[in-house]
Order: structure tokens, then sequence, then C-alpha cells
């Protein structure tokens, strides 16, 4: 990246549209400089912001550099969500079946004969990632088959005919494939382009304007951005047309996801019992929970329910997260497929909303103790405090304070149980290095810490 460009790329050109119920002053300023400490820490161009908050838009605002062509962020810029728009083809299967026209029990071969194991697979195993079917794109960057166009028919012929993974029912596996042929199956039920169906069902009743991802390209869209380990920021180059189709082919505003979140709190639009079928965890053969329903990732965050999905195309990477009950949620969009600023300035605009979910303020705190020499260790259980020795503190405080202000303090991956604890790991970001730290706490909102160690990463 040239340093004329870097200075664009990360410059705060916003635009906002009015809302009920506004962020305050205080708050907007937050998310600005959580949004400016992400694009900075990780170079990626631009972010496209939009907040719920008690069932109705209160903050929506774009930042950075979207394309050349557009000189100044908007936030009705339409990015490509890619995978989120899985849950939109989930709920035209579910408004066909509320029209009769078939049933999520019902098994693929009934629609489309030739899918291996289409005579066992249910249409509902499609949309919950447990059919079985090879995933087409597992990897994360586009493969020499995305160089040219295809079609549904090509993919399906090509990947949905290989054998099975695994029996279905009987395990989860992500699969793009999966959502091709459900996209397919809508299509030939509803006699018309799932984009047609889902406008007309959907979008033009929510006041939603998307577009084809694929057709999402010009002066008035996004440009993605790639970059190669840690070296310039480049344009990426599109994949041919036809590779993301239903399991990821829409591209639109953050404040249009924002609205379908907000159908989704107040059971609007589709039936109740419909938006409950999507969020019910789908179990597999054995009892278990996949932690997933259709289309979309359910959970529980310090007693909080969210539905979530995530979404990766060439060149952009999306999160959008909904907390029903609080009628509360946050959409991100990026335009570059690298680093995680997505899911950093997410994560950061929920613990705004719920300062329980910020993961990363305890850790920063005992950090920031450590390095300064003033530990609280009323914070530490007994383990951690006979691990901090006089030795051990006086070493953590003269290497670490000589490092001054991390650029970036920023959790890695989701935290996960074991031994009674939960495991949650950081990555802090100086200008010439980064450090790891690794922790356990004792479960819950005042768990104390067992573990904190500092060591250099890389």
């Amino acid at each position: 990246m040239t340093r004329r460009f870097a200075a664009v790329a990360l410059a705060l050109f916003a635009s906002t549209a009015a809302f009920a119920q506004p962020f305050s002053a205080e708050e907007a300023a937050r998310v600005d400089a959580i949004v400016a400490e992400a694009l900075k820490a990780s170079g990626v161009p631009s972010a496209s912001v939009a907040v719920v908050r008690d069932g109705e838009i209160a903050f929506a605002k774009a930042y950075g550099t979207q394309s050349p062509a557009i000189p100044v962020a908007k936030a009705d810029v339409r990015y490509r969500i890619a995978s989120i728009s899985k849950q939109f083809t989930a709920a035209a299967l579910l408004l066909l079946e509320d029209q009769g026209k078939l049933s999520l029990d019902d098994t693929v071969d009934r629609y489309l004969p030739g899918i291996s194991g289409g005579d066992r697979i249910t249409l509902r195993q499609l949309l919950a990632h447990t059919s079985g079917l090879r995933d087409y794109w597992p990897q994360d960057y586009s493969f020499a088959a995305m160089a040219k166009p295809t079609t549904p028919q090509g993919i399906v012929d090509k990947w949905a005919k290989q054998p099975l993974d695994f029996e279905p029912g009987t395990q989860w596996q992500y699969s793009n494939t999966g959502y091709v042929i459900a996209g397919m199956i809508a299509e030939k039920v509803s006699g018309e382009p799932l984009l047609a169906f889902l406008g007309r069902h959907i979008f033009k009743p929510l006041g939603m304007n998307p577009v084809d991802q694929d057709k999402a390209v010009g002066k008035d869209f996004p440009v993605g951005y790639r970059r190669n380990a840690l070296g310039p920021v480049r344009v990426e180059t599109d994949a041919a047309p036809g590779w993301l189709y239903a399991a990821g082919g829409l591209a639109m505003s953050a404040s249009d996801l924002a609205r379908w979140d907000i159908a989704r709190m107040n059971r609007a639009l589709l039936p109740a019992d419909d938006w409950a079928a999507q969020e019910m965890p789908v179990k597999l053969a054995d009892g278990s929970s996949t932690g997933y329903g259709l289309g979309v990732s359910v959970g529980e965050k310090n007693g909080r329910a969210f539905v979530e999905h995530g979404g990766e195309a060439v060149g952009f990477l999306s999160e959008n997260i909904v907390y029903p009950k609080e009628k509360d949620a946050v959409v991100v969009l990026v335009n570059a497929w690298f680093g995680r600023a997505h899911s950093q300035i997410a994560d950061g605009i929920a613990a705004l909303l719920y300062p329980d979910l910020d993961e990363t303020a305890a850790a920063r705190r005992l950090y920031d103790q450590l390095r300064s020499g003033t530990l609280d260790r009323s914070l530490l259980t007994d383990n951690a405090n006979f691990y901090f020795t006089d030795t051990v503190l006086k070493d953590y405080r003269e290497s670490l304070s000589a490092l001054g202000e991390p650029t970036s303090f920023v959790a890695n991956g989701k935290p996960r149980p074991r031994g009674g604890f939960v495991n949650r790991n950081y990555t802090l970001t100086f200008p010439d290095r980064k450090l790891l730290i690794l922790t356990y706490a004792e479960p819950g909102e005042s768990g104390k810490m067992e573990q904190f160690l500092v060591m250099p990463l890389g």
C-alpha cells in the first residue's frame, strides 16, 4: 500500500442517516474509535456498520475507502454479504412449505434426481449442513475453476455427485453445495428465479434493495481487496459469475440487512413458527446439538441468546449478529477478505451495547496492571497467585512496560471450555512485534483468572 493510499484507506469518511432512537454523541464516538482501530490495525480499506437498538435502526455509518470511484464512504452502498445470504435461501424454502409446495422433510431426489445420497438427504439437512454433501468451496481463496463462469448445475455435476463425506444426519459440516441444491429446488418449486421469489416475498415488503452479487460491480459498488501475508493491500480479482448463487449470492447495504434483523426480532413477515424453525438448533442422530439452525448459528453468551452468521465472498467479509430478546443487532460489512476487522468491530459494538460481553476488558485490565506493577491479586485464583511470584512480576513489569501502548488488543476466535475454566486468547500488536496472551478464567461474568501467560508471537 502506498503512503497516499494508506492515508485515504484509513480516513474516516462517513455518511449517516437519521433514524429513531439514535446513538448518543458519546456512543457514536466510541463506534468511530472501534472502527478506526480495526481498520488501522488490519489495513482493511472500509467498513459499513448498522446497529439496531430496541427494534429500530439507531446507527448507520460507513468509513474509509469503498472504491476509488466513491470519494466519500456512503452508508447505503451495497456490499457482498456472502454466506449471510443462506438464511434468505432457508426462508424461501420455509415459505414454500407454508404454501404447501414442499416439506422440509422431503428427500432431495423428489425434486432433483442424481444427487449422491439424494434418497436419504432431506431438505432440512441441506439447510442445516448435515447432508454429508462435499463442500465445493472450503478454501479461503479463489481456486482455479473460479476464473470461469459456472452454473448451479455445473456445481452439482462436479461436487454433488461425489461420494458423501458422511451419512446424512450423523455429522455437521459446512456445505455450500447443499445450499446450491436448496436454491435449485426453490426455483423449481416456485417456478421463478430465487432472487425474484425473495424480492416479492421478503425484500420489497421490508423495503430492502439487494442485488445479485455478480452484478454488484462498477462505480456504485465497493471494490474488494486482498492482502498476501503482510504485503500491500491490493485490489482483488472477482470470481467469474455463478459461483455463490443460493449459498451466498446477495449484495446489500448494512441497513438493508438490519431491516431483515428487525423482522426477525418482531416475528414479522414470516409466520412465527418459520422464525422459530430457523433458529432451532438441529440435532444429530446421536442427539447432540449442532448449534446451527436453518441458515443461522444460534447460541447463548452470558445468558443472552443470539442468532448469528458471517460471510466471506471474494474480497469481502461480513458479520451479522442479532439479540432477539433485547431486539438489538449489529451488522458489519467490509471490502476485504483478510484479517478480522469485521469481527473486531462487531465484538466491540456488542460490548458497547452489553458491557458484560466485552471479553477483552478483563484481559486488558490485567495486562495493564502487570506492565505497571500494580497487580490486583483479588482478580486471580489461588493457582494464579501462586504462579505470579515476585520474580515473575518483576519480569512481566520490566519487559512489558518497555513496549508502551499496544496498537491493538484483539480476542482470537471464540471462548472454549477446558478443565472447568474458559479459555480465551488474545493478540497484542505493537509497531515492531506481536504478543500472544493465553488465559483461563472461571466461568461467569466475575470469574477469577486462573492463567495469564504472555509470550512472543512470531
